[in-house]
């Protein structure tokens, strides 16, 4: 068998057996997992993993292929050969007899209906016979032990069976070398089970691809959600360490508390918290972000591991045309502005008819707005027009003077009122969680559809966050107004501007995760999802537009 690798730049040398499994079994599946990178585990995952314990311990040497094994076996053989472009990692190797070996590849499900191996597994068990061949050894056939039947599949090595893998690893390198990414499988019994499905969306991407009014609504989203959660810091001069798989907040030396670091998504620190060496290095090699505020709330940072391996990703945002960023960004704008229309239709307790009229206008105009500039100044006018009667939606019992953002409407750095300090510090908590999100998926958050990059800006996150604005934010800043979960206490006055006190951030950190963790139904899929989670499917519908999946983008609107 000769080299079947193309001669293209950037391709690794070798393709691993266990990625030509996830080919077999999906094509996008292995793109998204070997080309983009991106993982997420399962039951399924978990339960292999724990029936690999013993064969991924590394006993006993394969000999000189001039020897034999002579009855023995060898556990957790690595062989690659760069001349076929491929690599494994067998479980274990045994005498054959009569000087061959054997490999043996361990699988927790059954055989097939037949008694036969899957498609998948055959091919991955193939290539390691042939990598052995390729070593010196002689192989005539290989074995899959099934966990949950506990029996052994053979399959013989002969040349039917080497033109099969031929034939297969020339398909996953030419897949390997396309930038973007297969089409998901149409209505697969195989999605359901797949820890990728919460990343490879393929009902969404499906039902984005018919007209509105012809959608039926979507099965339940089975992805995996991550169970972890924010740990805010807020205390001046705590410090936060790592200890026994924990991470533990400590003042003045004595532990405050601590939590699994499974448990956690990312750490936020306000003002001056200190983070040791040891917890980032922690922290990044698990994949959580350490994020900074300043202690009045304004995000200023954020720490994390290796960026998103998704490069196709981010050369397709950086190579985005003009036009193609002015449709996304109008369709963001329009977005926010209806939501906006639908906050003060639902909530106000005055009349806003008329306001509801010119905000559905300007929707309507952001969808036809001919540069950035002109859909610039329309979505001004629709948050001028918004905030003027912003105040019509709180209650008759709130504990705080609003007579400051009435007068002087939405001020900023630094908020001269309760209202526009409610305002900025629920803006920065979601531009947080949208950066972070971001990033996830692949994308560089500093570089914006709408928002043009300035130093330290995330514009992505700051596009995104248009069409959440209503949703999240100001739906948090009502909440603990209405609800007298903030009162003038939790407030403080200084150099002009308005900032939370410590007791109001905590009172606010509160309402917004129970916002994130509240469930709605997803207006184009029909299905309930979190909001934490609907952030996520927008950061990932965004991303299959800039990759040419979708045609266009559609932003989150409640009905």
């Amino acid at each position: 068998m000769s080299t079947v690798r193309p001669d293209l730049p950037g391709l690794p040398e070798t393709l691993p057996a266990r990625m030509l499994n996830e080919f077999v079994y999906c094509p996008r599946l292995f793109h998204l997992e070997w080309v983009q990178q991106e993982f997420a585990t399962s039951d399924d995952v978990e339960e292999g993993r724990y029936l690999h314990r013993v064969v991924d311990q590394e006993t006993g040497n394969l000999p000189d292929e001039s020897e034999a094994l002579a009855g023995r076996a060898a556990r957790s053989v690595s062989l690659s050969s760069q001349r076929l472009g491929m690599a494994t990692r067998m479980d274990l190797v045994e005498d054959g007899g009569d000087g061959t070996v054997v490999p043996v590849d361990y699988k927790k499900g059954h055989p097939d209906k037949n008694g036969e191996a899957w498609p998948s597994d055959r091919v991955q068990v193939l290539v390691q016979a042939l990598l052995l061949q390729e070593a010196g050894y002689v192989v005539e056939r290989a074995e899959i032990w099934y966990a949950e039947t506990r029996q052994r599949v053979h399959i013989m090595v002969d040349d039917a069976a080497l033109k099969e893998i031929t034939d297969t690893v020339k398909r996953a390198w030419e897949v390997a070398a396309d930038p973007v990414a297969p089409p998901p499988l149409h209505d697969s019994p195989r999605c359901p089970r797949c820890s990728l499905v919460g990343i490879c969306l393929p009902d969404e991407l499906e039902s984005l691809r018919v007209p509105p009014a012809q959608r039926r609504p979507l099965k339940r989203l089975m992805a995996p959600v991550l169970e972890g959660r924010p740990v805010y810091v807020t205390v001046q001069g705590a410090v936060i360490g790592v200890r026994h798989e924990r991470l533990e907040i400590r003042l003045k030396s004595e532990l405050e508390v601590s939590y699994r670091l499974i448990d956690i998504s990312q750490v936020c620190v306000f003002g001056n918290v200190t983070v040791s060496a040891q917890a980032v290095r922690a922290l990044m090699s698990r994949d959580i972000p350490v994020l900074w505020f300043s202690y009045g709330g304004w995000f200023s940072g954020i720490a994390e591991g290796l960026p998103g391996k998704n490069v196709d990703l981010r050369i397709a945002q950086f190579c985005a045309t003009e036009l193609r960023r002015l449709e996304i960004s109008r369709r963001m704008i329009s977005g926010k502005i209806r939501n906006s229309r639908t906050m003060l239709r639902r909530n106000s307790r005055g009349v806003v008819d008329d306001v509801g009229g010119q905000l559905k206008s300007l929707a309507l105009q952001a969808m036809q707005a001919d540069s950035p500039q002109r859909l610039l100044g329309i979505e001004g006018t629709a948050a001028r027009l918004y905030f003027e009667n912003f105040i019509s939606l709180l209650g008759e019992n709130v504990r705080i003077d609003v007579s400051g953002f009435s007068e002087g409407g939405r001020t900023r750095r630094p908020p001269g009122d309760p209202v526009n300090a409610l305002l900025s510090f629920c803006y920065s908590l979601l531009i947080k969680d949208l950066t972070v999100t971001l990033e996830a998926v692949g994308f560089d958050p500093y570089y914006g559809m709408f928002h043009r990059p300035r130093f330290g800006r995330p514009a992505l996150a700051l596009d995104l966050a248009e069409e959440f604005r209503s949703l999240i934010a100001e739906s948090v800043v009502l909440q603990v107004l209405n609800n007298g979960e903030v009162g003038p206490r939790d407030f403080k006055f200084r150099a002009g501007g308005c900032m939370l006190e410590a007791d109001g951030r905590k009172a606010v950190l509160r309402a917004y995760e129970r916002r994130l963790d509240q469930e709605v139904t997803h207006p184009q899929f029909g299905y309930k999802a979190s909001y934490r989670r609907v952030m996520d499917i927008q950061a990932r519908m965004l991303g299959a537009v800039m990759l040419g999946e979708l045609d266009q983008y559609t932003a989150m609107m409640t009905r």
